[in-house]
């Protein structure tokens, strides 16, 4: 799929971060837009501006993928506008970080809903739309963090993998259908993704948003079923979980994070 005039893309998580960096991509390429979050202030703004610099069409819909009801409501609402989907790009996300049994449990089943439930959802209602039309791509952001359990961050790890294993199993469902599934795995991104937490990244590590939104977006244009948008060490990293037995992964991880101070984060 080249991204182009005639394409229309819904990005979720659109209002901060990767999200808005997709967004900013993929107008920058020529496609026009719908833009999903929470904040219908910013994505107005975020809208306007996409807007006026590359001349595109951006529609705003408010809407929380946390609530199970969001998914249907946002088709709805293309639904009502006339809009159709040819690209769906599933990046909305958070994770909890730190130890599992100390972490509030709403917040636990608050990534689950919008890592998994919702990216689920969408999957499901715009993929069996493209699939009726013959002709589509959903991107799926998964993350390194799939390829290995992770202590203190164990619920947000845990969804990423359901993302991975959902979206490759549906790539091979969608083969000879005309629509493509792609899942990409970004590293460590340099958004807020530990706000509000004692958690840091290390810049040294830390890919930034707009380089990770194009690299993913090329792997879509040249046909790759899995992107690596990071560095290349981020790629590297995901081989020796597929070497070593599950608990000695789990050990290294935990080390990994408590050498990060993820153990202590509040």
């Amino acid at each position: 799929m080249k991204i182009t005039s005639r394409t229309t893309a819904l990005v979720t998580g659109a209002s901060r971060g990767l999200g808005r960096a997709y967004a900013t991509e993929l107008a920058r390429r020529g496609a026009d837009l719908v833009l999903v979050a929470r904040s219908e202030t910013a994505l107005t703004e975020l809208a306007d501006e996409l807007g006026g610099r590359h001349g595109i069409r951006a529609e705003v819909i408010a809407a929380d993928l946390a609530d199970r009801d969001a998914p249907r409501a946002v088709v709805g609402e293309l639904d009502a506008r006339g809009v159709t989907v040819d690209l769906l790009v599933n990046n909305a996300g958070l994770g909890a970080v730190g130890p599992f049994l100390e972490r509030p449990l709403d917040r636990q089943l608050l990534s689950v809903e919008v890592n998994v439930l919702g990216l689920t959802a969408l999957s499901h209602l715009l993929g069996g739309r493209m699939r009726e039309r013959g002709s589509g791509v959903i991107v799926n952001v998964a993350s390194t963090a799939a390829f290995q359990p992770m202590p203190y961050q164990a619920s947000y790890a845990a969804t990423k993998a359901f993302v991975l294993s959902l979206s490759e199993a549906l790539a091979v469902e969608l083969r000879g259908s005309g629509v493509r599934v792609v899942t990409a795995h970004p590293g460590a991104i340099a958004t807020g993704f530990f706000d509000g937490t004692t958690a840091t990244m290390d810049p040294r590590v830390t890919d930034a948003p707009d380089f990770v939104a194009r690299r993913t977006i090329d792997d879509l244009e040249r046909g790759r079923v899995n992107s690596y948008p990071g560095r290349a060490l981020m790629r590297v990293m995901t081989w020796l979980p597929r070497l070593l037995p599950r608990d000695a992964v789990g050990r290294i991880t935990g080390r990994l994070n408590r050498h990060l101070g993820l153990h202590l984060a509040s």
